[in-house]
Order: C-alpha cells, then structure tokens, then sequence
C-alpha cells in the first residue's frame, strides 16, 4: 500500500482543509487534556500534512507504516522527528501528551483484536492526563458495498483519476484503487493498489478504549471527513 499512491497522495486529497481540521482539534485538546506536557505523536501521519500546522502549537514525532509516506512528509518538514513503525506494535521508548490517529488511519489494523494492541499501545505512549484522539473509519452500518467513487486532481501539467468499487468480506472493507496518471510529455501510467480496513461498531472502539484505561466519550460531529471523533483521556 502506498508504495506508488505516496508520490501523489497529496494531490489526490488536496481539497481537504487541513487546517481546518488542526484548529478544530487544538480546541479539543486545550479544553480536555490534563496533563501538562505539549508532546504530541501523530500515528498513520502519513506525508505530514497535519503535522505541519500542528508543529505550529506542538513539539511534534510522526509515524507511519509507509517509508513512501514518511520519505515525502520528511522533504517538506525538516525540524520533526518521523519514524517508521506499525501502530499495533511500536515501541518508541518515550512518551506524549497527545496522541492523535486521524483520517481513519486506525482502520488498518483490521481486526479487533489489533484494534485492541493498538489502543493499549496507544494507552503506553501517553502520560497520564494525556489525550487520544482517534478518527475511526465507518461504522459496518454505514459502510455500502458495491459503492463506485472517484476522485480526480488536474493541474497543467498533471491529470489523475482514481477510481474503485467498494467490497466487503465480513467484517473487513476493501478497495482496488485503480490510477491513470497523465504528466506533461509522458505516456499516460496506470497502477492499482488495495486497500482494507476493518469496520467497528462505535461501542466496541469504546468499550476497547475504557478497558484500556481511557475515560472516553464519541462526538458524533467530527472533521471535514465526518466519521466522528473518540476522545480518551488517560487516567
């Protein structure tokens, strides 16, 4: 995953604010975290577009599965530190006072008994007082098979189309993201990637978080995306 889809992630999700989506959760964290560092970890961070507004407010550390991803998140940040690792089992020896997975980035992990490894993992990286914040993929309720998409991105000198259907297969959803690339004076290029997330009930994400030592609460209203937010502060 990732490996071609890194180089033009970035135009791909270009009409997202993610600014936006930074102050809304700089407001969240100023209201509800307790403790009183201003370390913050940004798990599935991808090429680090919300980490260079964050940076702005936070002392920032990166991760991503992705080495594309991080390769292109370090060419555009050079003062934060970016370290490739798998959220369900990393072990950064250190520790934040905030932790955030965003953009549904903790539907990767598939399975609920990952989903359980990885909010305990998350529960290990925080201090006390400290805040998670997680913005989940979609609910089994609302996810619907078969469902053709498209984003597109043009400029001058590049046009990209990525299409797929969308599957499921139990509790996991799936996508062959299918690409054509047309640069300026090059062949049209076409690639295709796939990609599964597990889909959870909002209770059993909750139900994981205060097992793992969380006080939790969901907001149905989340970011520009609208797949909500979990907020847990660790006790």
């Amino acid at each position: 995953m990732y490996d071609k889809f890194a180089e033009i992630y970035d135009l791909i999700y270009s009409f997202l604010d993610y600014e936006k989506s930074v102050g809304m959760i700089k407001d969240l964290i100023e209201n509800d975290k307790l403790s009183n560092g201003n370390k913050l970890l940004d798990v599935g961070c991808g090429t680090g577009e919300h980490i260079k507004f964050f940076k702005k407010y936070f002392a920032c550390t990166g991760v991503d599965i992705s080495e594309q991803m991080l390769d292109y998140a370090k060419e555009k940040i050079s003062d934060v530190r970016f370290i490739q690792a798998d959220m369900v089992n990393m072990d950064l020896k250190d520790k934040f006072d905030i932790i955030t997975c965003l953009f549904s980035a903790i539907g990767y992990v598939k399975t609920l008994e990952n989903l359980r490894k990885t909010i305990n993992n998350f529960a290990n990286h925080l201090n006390q007082g400290g805040i998670l914040i997680i913005e989940p993929w979609l609910r089994p309720s609302i996810f619907t098979p078969g469902l053709p998409s498209m984003e597109t991105y043009e400029d001058d000198d590049i046009k990209i189309a990525r299409l797929n259907v969308s599957k499921i297969d139990g509790n996991i959803s799936s996508f062959v993201m299918h690409f054509l690339i047309a640069k300026r004076n090059e062949n049209v290029t076409y690639f295709k990637e796939t990609h599964e997330l597990g889909l959870f009930e909002t209770e059993q994400t909750k139900n994981i978080m205060i097992e793992a030592g969380f006080e939790t609460k969901y907001l149905e209203e989340g970011l520009e995306v609208q797949r909500g937010l979990f907020i847990g502060i660790k006790k």
